[in-house]
């Protein structure tokens, strides 16, 4: 939607237009009608009346005639003034918006913790984007391309058009305060650079980035990238994996984790779920029994995973287990323990 203030301002432009096109018309029905002249030279008296462009009588004018011209001049000069004034305001106006609303979108990031920055607006950009809004995270876009930007509202989320490069631009999207970034840009070599001023500036962000080439993996890893996706290799391992195990695969790709009215499975820490003082095995938590859910897997605190982990698992500090639910359950389950889906 416009903004109001250009609004007015085009409307004080068409207005500009319509008293010029007014004024020509004048000028030629005048012309023709007070001294007789041809529409030719009715259109050519005009325009040298209005215009600072050097005056010839076409004939020798009469008193009617030059009583005419003396208005037609003085409307002709207060009309171009006006429209002069017009286009001046707009054009300082433009940029006066363009300064308010960049001004804005900053003190929106600056308000900004434990968000999500996103370089690179991309296909994969975007649907990270995508998926991030339906999870309700905050997140920053960067992007060089100020044009990917033009059909976001700034209600949708906030973004900065700059190269994510440059430190200072890093800075602007409150990498200080965020806690991951993801590096989503074309380029392997531009997204070793993005991971390596990022980890320099916050040592303790997750970083994830893609990579377009199998050879940049270990770059990024010594860069200091948390993870690395490669997604030409995922695509090709989902489509071939359709073929070995078709209904396996699809079973999984229908575990909805794609907003928060139809999660089916979720990751939980442990300090969510009890006081850690005293620790608890999964079943002496016993989700299934009050919830519904069951517990599919277990991320000990050193990162580990174990997968369908036994009852008698302690649940320890620092550690999360991943739960499998349908939506209902697992609202239960966060309603239950006062959850807000991360």
């Amino acid at each position: 939607m416009s903004n109001p203030i250009v609004k007015f301002f085009r409307s004080k432009l068409k207005t500009a237009v319509v008293l010029l096109i007014l004024l020509l018309m004048t000028g030629i029905v005048g012309f023709k009608l007070i001294s007789g002249y041809t529409w030719t030279d009715a259109i050519y008296m005009t325009v040298i009346t209005i215009t600072p462009v050097g005056y010839t009588d076409v004939e020798a004018l009469d008193h009617q005639a030059k009583i005419f011209i003396i208005v037609l001049i003085l409307s002709s000069a207060i009309i171009l003034a006006y429209a002069l004034k017009v286009i001046s305001e707009y054009v300082i106006s433009k940029n006066n918006i363009n300064e308010f609303k960049q001004k804005k979108m900053q003190k929106k990031i600056n308000a900004l913790s434990e968000h999500v920055i996103i370089c690179g607006y991309g296909r994969n950009g975007r649907q990270a984007a995508k998926k991030l809004q339906s999870h309700q995270r905050n997140f920053v876009v960067i992007d060089k391309d100020e044009t990917v930007f033009q059909n976001i509202e700034n209600n949708d989320f906030a973004f900065i058009t700059g190269d994510a490069n440059e430190d200072e631009v890093l800075n602007r999207a409150g990498i200080n305060s965020a806690n991951c970034l993801i590096c989503a840009l074309p380029n392997d070599s531009e997204n070793v650079f993005v991971v390596l001023s990022a980890r320099q500036i916050n040592p303790k962000i997750r970083i994830i980035s893609r990579a377009s080439e199998e050879s940049s993996y270990s770059k990024l890893k010594l860069a200091g990238a948390n993870n690395v996706i490669l997604p030409d290799r995922i695509g090709g391992d989902h489509m071939a994996s359709l073929v070995v195990v078709p209904d396996l695969l699809e079973f999984v790709d229908n575990l909805s984790i794609v907003g928060d009215q139809t999660i089916n499975i979720e990751e939980i820490s442990v300090e969510q779920l009890y006081d850690t003082k005293q620790q608890k095995t999964i079943l002496e938590l016993d989700l299934r029994k009050h919830t519904g859910c069951n517990v599919i897997g277990y991320k000990d605190e050193n990162g580990n995973y174990h997968i369908n982990p036994e009852a008698d698992q302690k649940l320890v500090p620092g550690s999360k287990i991943i739960v499998l639910g349908k939506p209902e359950q697992i609202q239960t389950l966060n309603s239950m323990y006062n959850i807000e889906l991360s």
